[in-house]
């Protein structure tokens, strides 16, 4: 090789590495190949991270959702095994999985669970596992996601009131239920109370009070004496001799046991006698020629006799049960006698009922009963009448409204619930209601007749208390706190009987639970705090007084306080204004700031009905288990239904 040559070729050699060495482009390459690993674990991870928080924050509103549904769902049911029922498991299920579907987001191993706390919260726990996508290189194949939820109901100072229909078809059964209608209530409102008391959170005070309501209320034990008159007037009858006698035949009739059995019923107390189920039927009739009568009779069934107990609240019952019970009978003519023929004055009769009232003013009635002289039963006789005080009270003055949209309750004293009675004003108090002294002239037996009052006469017409026609419920309960042992003793005690007077429910229910009227001390707020109030009115039928009957206004057409069958106002029949009246009070009763709510159960409910309650606050249950649910609506709309973590 040339010299010349070589020297050169050396030189460019020399040039071009001490070229390459100040050259930095490809360090930027080097660079950037050293730093794509860690960038792509960070944007990797930012991605699937941001997929898991996201799957967490939809799992979480799904696992709110779940156990808010649930909660609700359970509503006022007791559970004494301390597992949550499959009904409410399934709407909690179902509220989680439309909330969160299987495999969204790409997840997989979805799992969802709840559990029911001592409390009555519902608490749940949901987990699902987020597949990753570029973390996959880094050796993370899967973020685990879990969350917490519960719901719980929680209460404020809260009073309820319950204001319960326990009129006769209370007895009913609905289509589907195994048990009947009052019975039903009770376990119902058994359930709610169980659900309520383990939903408060301490220091919070939750009373309960009862009115059960059919013909009449029974809320006498609760007034104050000087809220009850000392005298009043009641529809009886006075015997009258008429100077003269009559002869009556004198009969003799043996009986001789043939075959079956007779099973004394053993004595028990009642709030009204049982029908006799007895029936009898005749093998054999014959008649001598001396009138001699005599025959074959046999019995089936149970026969009742029944007194009024010593506290007057009840009867005692008594009877005999028969199975093919066959026995012969001779009736023969021993004699004739004599009597006094007497008639019958059916006029006002007034009674002195102070020695209802106690030591003062401000104690409450006693029970009691007294001895008024009209007349014995079945035959007139110089014995007085024993008259019974059971509780149940005629209402104080009103009158016969003609406009119902401008009611004067000045006038209208038994519409204005918050009076507070005057001791000197008879208009403003209330009348003890005497059973025995309710007779309706010219009304027989059979219900037929037209009402008047004869001035003598020897018929003996309808009187209302033997006739079935003066029911009184059981005794009311004003509010307090309550334990499940005295919940049960007093639904037990609820028993159905009379008609249907929806006013005098709303009346009263309203006049216990108000803040400002004749209970306002009890019912005032606690401790500066808000009581929130709440009025449940149950019934099962629509409005169906009866005219026969003796309540609260006495015997309507009789007394004519606020109906007069004769020319009434506006032309409206009783059933009218009865429920233009319950109207007028459920409008006095919200106006008190009480929340209402209306239940139908087997029945539908009329507008007067849900124009009361309003939009949301009526229901209609047609069996035992919508009825529970009905509750639960109302427990959770009373309460505070959220979730608690």
């Amino acid at each position: 090789m040339d010299h010349a040559i070589a020297s050169r070729a050396s030189a460019q050699s020399g040039g071009f590495f001490r070229r390459l060495a100040r050259d930095r482009a490809g360090n930027t390459l080097a660079m950037i190949a050293a730093g794509l690993f860690p960038l792509l674990a960070m944007v990797g991870g930012g991605i699937d991270m941001g997929r898991s928080y996201l799957a967490q924050s939809r799992l979480q509103q799904a696992c709110d959702a779940g156990v808010l549904a649930a909660r609700k769902k359970l509503g006022s049911q007791f559970i004494a095994s301390g597992e949550i029922p499959a009904d409410v498991d399934t709407v909690g299920n179902r509220f989680f999985n439309l909330n969160f579907r299987d495999g969204a987001y790409g997840t997989r191993e979805r799992n969802f669970a709840m559990t029911l706390e001592q409390d009555y919260a519902i608490s749940g726990t949901a987990s699902v596992e987020v597949p990753t996508t570029i973390m996959t290189l880094f050796g993370y194949d899967q973020v685990d996601v879990a969350v917490g939820c519960e719901a719980r109901l929680n209460f404020s100072n809260t009073d309820i009131m319950f204001v319960l229909d326990t009129t006769g078809s209370m007895n009913s059964t609905n289509p589907g239920d195994s048990q009947t209608r009052i019975q039903a209530l009770r376990s119902v409102v058994k359930s709610f109370h169980a659900q309520v008391e383990g939903s408060k959170t301490p220091g919070t005070r939750v009373r309960y009070g009862f009115l059960p309501y059919s013909t009449n209320v029974n809320v006498g034990y609760l007034l104050k004496s000087d809220w009850v008159v000392d005298r009043w007037q009641y529809n009886g009858r006075v015997n009258k001799e008429t100077g003269r006698t009559e002869s009556y035949d004198i009969f003799d009739t043996t009986y001789t046991y043939i075959s079956g059995t007779q099973t004394p019923v053993a004595s028990y107390p009642a709030a009204s006698c049982p029908a006799s189920t007895a029936v009898s039927t005749s093998l054999a009739y014959s008649v001598a020629n001396d009138g001699t009568e005599s025959g074959t009779t046999r019995i089936n069934g149970t026969s009742y006799s029944c007194g009024v107990s010593s506290d007057g609240l009840t009867v005692d019952v008594t009877g005999s049960t028969y199975n093919n019970y066959t026995y012969s009978w001779t009736r023969r003519k021993t004699g004739t006698g004599s009597r006094v023929v007497y008639n019958w004055q059916y006029r006002p009769v007034t009674v002195d009922v102070s020695f209802l009232k106690g030591a003062t003013g401000e104690d409450p009635l006693q029970p009691g009963s007294i001895n008024v002289m009209m007349e014995g039963y079945p035959a007139p006789t110089v014995q007085p009448l024993t008259a019974w005080f059971r509780g149940c009270i005629e209402e104080r003055d009103t009158y016969e409204i003609d406009d119902y949209d401008n009611v004067d309750l000045t006038k209208a004293l038994d519409l204005d619930i918050d009076l507070v009675p005057s001791a000197n004003d008879t208009k403003s108090q209330w009348r003890p209601m005497l059973n025995e002294i309710s007779y309706e002239p010219e009304i027989w037996w059979n219900g037929r007749g037209t009402f008047s009052s004869p001035v003598m006469t020897s018929n003996g017409y309808l009187q209302a208390q033997w006739a079935g026609l003066s029911a009184c419920p059981a005794p009311a309960r004003k509010l307090a706190e309550m334990s499940a042992g005295e919940v049960d003793g007093y639904v037990q005690s609820l028993f159905a009987q009379g008609s249907t007077y929806h006013d005098i429910g709303m009346i009263w229910g309203g006049r216990l639970l108000s803040p400002t009227g004749l209970f306002a001390d009890e019912n005032a707020d606690l401790g500066g705090r808000p009581t929130s109030r709440h009025l449940i009115f149950l019934t099962d039928g629509e409005t169906a007084p009866l005219d026969l009957s003796y309540g609260t206004y006495g015997i309507e057409p009789l007394d004519k306080r606020r109906w007069n069958p004769d020319r009434p106002a506006g032309g409206l029949t009783l059933t009218n204004v009865v429920e233009n009246r319950f109207a007028v009070a459920c409008s006095e009763v919200k106006k008190r700031n009480i929340t209402v709510w209306i239940i139908g159960f087997g029945t539908r409910l009329n507008p007067v009905m849900t124009e009361c309650a309003g939009p949301g606050k009526f229901f209609e249950a047609d069996n035992s288990a919508e009825l529970n649910d009905v509750f639960s609506k109302i427990a959770a709309q009373m309460g505070d239904l959220r979730v608690s973590r």
